[in-house]
């Protein structure tokens, strides 16, 4: 059952808050990888086994959010929303306690349950909120919250990893998903509750070949981004020699035009359509790696990086877009099948890459990643077609 629209006003400060929310949980999903210098160095691991903290937290919420989304279906969102951010603040303040790296990892990755709520569940709520016609633009504002959190967390994580520690890189975290939750408190009405699906809904999107193979292409482009995005920090330090202000600017850059990147699509995205998008910006994340190897110094780098800033945050939000107008009834599943997705894909390039690391270095890790985004720029390019031929034949 679901509750009248809320006016205009209240659907404006609902996607604010919820804008809110996304930033706050992409800063506590970057803050492992923006202060992981000072983490090994702290906890005494290597960079491949403290970029497990990475994948593993990912691989946890790519199982929790399609098992919670099913079992929170009926819930009021403002409570769920509120709740989910609220134990996400609770679990990073703990994490900054631990004493060692065996200590931390299951932490982190229980903390991670929070985002595997928060994320898809505010998509389908404001999907629920919003008149068809503005819901691509509605998905892709909430979700220039993780654009702000490159902006602004990741490096404000590095910088604060490499002055202070990185304990009071996760305490950052805390704060800002405490803030965040009273945020969605304040903003979002009562009673929001998209229907909640039955076993045979769940049965008919798990089985539909084509959402399927666009919840695919989520987790192919999440896979090549992490196998070099995950050690963006300690490669920029070693390999580019960069100092902590160095990492922090390549960061910001890398954050900012990420945000340009989103920006853009929330104004175009209903005029050009969803799957054009995410193929166009598929394609500038392939450019970067291809072209990976001119990148010899800081100045380099930050201009290689453009493109795949353009499309890091922005093929996500698509992504999104994509699927709710695909099927609007499925927006729940689908929003959080979706959201394991990406975290699977993390997990997974996360761990290749670091057993890449592990065995050669790095160099060529970002052939690597440039095999898996090529072949989510090929799967997505094809289902584009299948799915504008199925829709002309209906």
């Amino acid at each position: 059952m679901t509750t009248p629209a809320p006016a205009a006003s209240a659907t404006a400060a609902a996607r604010w808050a919820l804008l809110a929310g996304n930033f706050a949980i992409g800063c506590g999903v970057m803050v492992a990888a923006g202060s992981l210098n000072d983490l090994v160095r702290s906890l005494q691991v290597s960079v491949a086994v403290g970029g497990q903290l990475i994948s593993v937290a990912a691989l946890v919420m790519a199982l929790g959010a399609p098992l919670l989304a099913a079992a929170v279906g009926g819930f009021d969102r403002r409570w769920l929303l509120v709740l989910a951010l609220v134990w996400y603040a609770a679990g990073h303040a703990l994490a900054a306690l631990m004493p060692d790296f065996a200590a931390l990892l299951p932490v982190r990755a229980l903390s991670m349950l929070g985002a595997a709520v928060f994320t898809p569940q505010a998509a389908a709520a404001i999907t629920a909120m919003t008149p068809p016609a503005e819901r691509g633009r509605a998905i892709t504002f909430i979700f220039l919250g993780w654009s702000l959190a490159s902006v602004l967390g990741l490096p404000l994580h590095s910088y604060i990893g490499e002055s202070f520690g990185w304990r009071w890189a996760f305490g950052l975290v805390t704060l800002l998903s405490a803030a965040a939750a009273l945020a969605v408190w304040r903003a979002l009405p009562g009673g929001i509750r998209p229907p909640p699906l039955s076993l045979a809904s769940w049965r008919g999107t798990l089985t539909h070949p084509l959402l399927m193979g666009v919840v695919a292409v989520t987790a192919l482009s999440a896979a090549g981004q992490f196998t070099l995005f995950s050690y963006f920090a300690p490669y920029f330090r070693q390999v580019l020699g960069a100092d902590a202000a160095g990492v922090s600017v390549i960061f910001l850059a890398f954050g900012a035009f990420g945000l340009a990147g989103n920006l853009l699509l929330s104004r175009w995205i209903d005029r050009f359509g969803a799957a054009r998008c995410v193929t166009a910006l598929l394609g500038c994340i392939a450019l970067s790696l291809l072209i990976w190897p001119l990148a010899t110094g800081l100045l380099a780098m930050t201009v290689v990086l453009v493109p795949w800033a353009l499309g890091c945050f922005a093929s996500n939000s698509a992504q999104q877009a994509r699927l709710g107008a695909a099927a609007p009834a499925l927006a729940p599943a689908l929003m959080a099948l979706n959201t394991s997705a990406m975290y699977l894909g993390q997990g997974v390039g996360a761990a290749g890459g670091g057993a890449w690391l592990a065995a050669w270095g790095y160099g060529g890790l970002q052939w690597m990643a440039l095999t898996w985004v090529l072949l989510a720029l090929a799967l997505s390019a094809w289902l584009a077609r299948r799915m504008k031929d199925e829709a002309h034949d209906s």
